[in-house]
């Protein structure tokens, strides 16, 4: 879901020099065409010729307005150009940010207490010292349960069955006294506003976050849907249960399993919708944004840029041009995707690619890359 060493090493058990099939880069409908390439479009054209990504795409502004980018193909082969803003792909992690939203609107409505102890909504949490603000800061020392998952498993796992397997694994550290990015705790959370709401973690993300955006493309999958509906590219990356087997086609992913951690299908129209909504106020009151966004911890020294911070949810990366944005990453064979909103109001920016490489470092720096560029580039809206 998100990049870690853990589920890296899991996932993705090599990142090899990939051969492939390249249709022109270009513009979509409403980005820029003619003359130089924006700093946008270099990007993702980077990303396509240089690094052997197949599709990439991105969408800049507010919403629905704004203008859109692609490069590469939909589908290798195919000569399919690639898909544009209105395209549904797998958001991997950027889901926690939902979940994190969806937790905040039950502490908004007094339904929740940030520091409530996780064991008293789940039952095998209760000798952990976690709380709600530990699950949601990724400080509960809880460890990913990538690691011991058997991807041949039949029949997948339940949430309950996926905690298990981190508790297996013991507690990296005291809850509260450091910081490590692990599934596992956004995992819980969808076991607690269960807990606390009596009804599925999805219905209630759907209620207090989706519906309320009008975020018309966003869904959860249905149990045992492989598929992705709606227009889509095709992704390619190493498949979980048969890394042997190379880089081959991973369209079709379990995507239910991946839960509240990392199971919504959106597109990019709806991600921008989504960060202008969480953080313009529309879905919770001023207190809590703030929250999610100033009780954070430093990740600079876990492997993000200097200065980047860690709330509920959510984590900020310095911009280019002065400022920053809040926003997520999200990661699955397949598919890399970096979401966010800038400071000052500026702007959202989507950007999304059809391969995942945890171990190829261009690939992550043309990405973000890419969203600096959409967010800072001179004369384009969401500059001031």
């Amino acid at each position: 879901m998100h990049r870690t060493r853990r589920t890296a090493a899991v996932l993705l058990a090599a990142a090899v020099a990939v051969v492939v099939g390249i249709a022109p880069a270009g513009a979509a409908a409403g980005g820029r065409t003619g003359g130089d390439p924006s700093p946008v479009q270099r990007e993702l054209t980077a990303l396509v010729t240089g690094t052997g990504v197949p599709g990439a795409v991105a969408h800049t502004g507010h919403g629905r307005r704004g203008e859109t980018y692609t490069a590469g193909t939909a589908e290798l082969g195919s000569g399919r150009p690639m898909v544009g803003a209105e395209g549904r792909f797998r958001i991997a992690s950027v889901t926690k940010s939902f979940t994190a939203a969806a937790v905040m609107r039950l502490v908004a409505d007094g339904d929740l207490r940030l520091d409530d102890p996780a064991g008293r909504h789940v039952p095998q949490l209760a000798e952990s010292g976690v709380t709600v603000r530990q699950l949601l800061k990724q400080t509960s020392g809880l460890a990913d349960f990538g690691e011991l998952v058997d991807w041949t498993r039949p029949g997948g796992y339940t949430p309950e069955e996926f905690l298990e397997l981190s508790l297996r694994l013991g507690q990296e550290f005291a809850p509260g006294t450091d910081w490590g990015y692990s599934n596992t705790n956004y995992l819980v959370l969808g076991l607690v506003i269960e807990h606390v709401t009596g009804e599925d973690f999805r219905v209630h993300v759907e209620r207090t976050v989706i519906e309320p955006l009008g975020l018309r493309d966003t869904y959860w999958p249905a149990p045992g849907e492989l598929g992705l509906r709606g227009p889509h590219a095709r992704n390619y990356g190493y498949h979980p249960a048969r890394p042997q087997d190379g880089v081959v086609d991973v369209t079709e992913m379990p995507g239910y399993e991946f839960g509240a951690s990392g199971g919504l299908v959106s597109t990019p129209e709806d991600l921008n919708t989504f960060w202008d909504g969480l953080l313009g106020g529309r879905l919770l009151p001023g207190w809590a944004v703030r929250l999610m966004t100033r009780d954070t911890t430093d990740v600079s020294d876990h492997g993000y840029p200097e200065g980047s911070r860690y709330g509920y949810g959510v984590r900020s990366n310095p911009l280019s041009c002065g400022g920053e944005y809040w926003g997520h990453l999200g990661d699955l064979p397949g598919d890399s995707v970096v979401a966010g909103r800038a400071s000052g109001g500026r702007g959202a920016a989507t950007v999304y690619i059809t391969s995942h490489h945890a171990l190829d470092p261009a690939r992550g720096e043309h990405l973000l890359a890419a969203v600096d560029a959409a967010l800072c580039v001179k004369g384009h809206p969401n500059r001031p």
